[in-house]
């Protein structure tokens, strides 16, 4: 089905980003897997690109374009390839966001040249060991003294913490017994402050390239000047951009859907089984069909999100149902396509297996499904 929604600009970009992918990621790509790790230089690299820096307002170096395709057309290049930019996407489409919403005048000039660039690098620490998707139970604490905030706490799952130069950090700075959510604020902490420690990088199913990490903070003095937005109001600034976090993981579990289904029409065209290629058995023909049906389902779904989304239209409960169809619908694909790969699929020199591995996330952080549902459930007066 024919697609509306981008226009010249985004085709541009994505021609940008196309041949970036194709010159500097596909090459060095299985490197960067049996490390475990995408080089610190990618990310300056984009930058001088201008791929980092399409939201950062020109003044700062950046574009200045509030218009979240841009990072669509990201996400499905690098998908088409098979490929994950280490915490990228949770950088431009998570982090960023908070930054260009909450950050003040000294706070811009600061870090906004930085972070079009690629010389800065960011995460955001919101779980904790005995908090997931529970936000408002977050213990990380943040003390006033004087002109600083003494924070101690530690944070799990940090996607791209390895990497990053500055961390937004949920740490509770006031304790409200009769609404946990009141008393959280945001506080940017910087690589190499004392008493802040980057832990190991945890080994994951999947996503292997990108750094996803422990932090610990022991008595980290972090300037006021560092605090993001009003101080107890992180609750309803986390939910304000949860929204597009959870669109992000749509658009790229639609992606990957895509990208699995590519390969496995390419693979059962080729692939012979008892004289014939698999793609002429019956079964083959209405397995992938029935995939390709659901695939454009989830496109139109996810299209409709997006444009709401652009037009600061999307809501909290929209975002919820795009995220669980969505990423249900990669989960359904990718297993049927692994099956029709045979025993190849299960080999990680296949990228099928990497698809694989890396969708079964897409159920779980954001918010896992059965959030999604509670979420659309209490919007139906449930």
């Amino acid at each position: 089905m024919r697609r509306t929604l981008f226009g010249q600009d985004h085709e541009d970009f994505r021609s940008l980003v196309r041949d970036f992918l194709a010159r500097e990621v596909v090459p060095v790509y299985d490197d960067w897997r049996r490390a475990g790790l995408v080089p610190r230089d990618l990310f300056t690299a984009l930058g001088k690109l201008g791929v980092l820096g399409t939201a950062i307002p020109e003044e700062y170096g950046g574009a200045g374009l509030d218009d979240y395709r841009f990072n669509v057309v990201l996400q499905e290049e690098c998908a088409r390839v098979t490929a994950t930019l280490g915490g990228l996407r949770t950088h431009l489409d998570v982090v960023v966001p908070y930054f260009t919403g909450l950050a003040d005048a000294d706070q811009r000039a600061r870090w906004f040249p930085g972070l079009a660039t690629g010389e800065l690098y960011t995460a955001i620490a919101m779980s904790e060991p005995g908090t997931g998707s529970d936000l408002a139970g977050v213990t990380t604490t943040a003390v006033r003294d004087g002109d600083d905030f003494v924070v101690n706490g530690a944070k799990t799952f940090i996607t791209g913490g390895y990497h990053a130069d500055l961390v937004i950090v949920v740490a509770r700075t006031a304790t409200d017994p009769g609404n946990r959510r009141n008393g959280l604020s945001l506080l940017v902490l910087e690589k190499g402050m004392p008493g802040f420690t980057v832990g190991r990088k945890l080994d994951k199913l999947g996503l292997t390239v990108q750094d996803t990490v422990e932090l610990s903070f022991a008595d980290v003095r972090v300037p006021a000047a560092n605090l993001l937005g009003e101080e107890g109001a992180a609750f309803a600034a986390l939910r304000r951009n949860l929204a597009q976090e959870r669109l992000a993981i749509a658009v790229g579990a639609v992606a990957q859907n895509r990208a699995a289904i590519d390969l496995t029409i390419a693979y059962v065209r080729d692939r012979k089984v008892f004289g014939q290629p698999v793609a002429h058995f019956q079964n083959t023909k209405f397995e992938l069909a029935a995939m390709a049906a659901e695939l454009e389902a989830a496109q139109a779904m996810l299209d409709a999100a997006i444009t709401a989304h652009v037009a600061g239209e999307l809501s909290a409960v929209d975002a919820a149902k795009v995220k669980l169809f969505c990423t249900e619908a990669q989960g359904r694909a990718v297993d049927r396509c692994l099956q029709l790969h045979g025993g190849y699929g299960y080999i990680l020199e296949y990228p099928i297996a990497r698809l694989y591995a890396d969708a079964r996330v897409s159920r779980i952080y954001g918010g896992t499904s059965e959030v999604m549902k509670t979420i659309i459930s209490k919007s139906m007066g449930l």
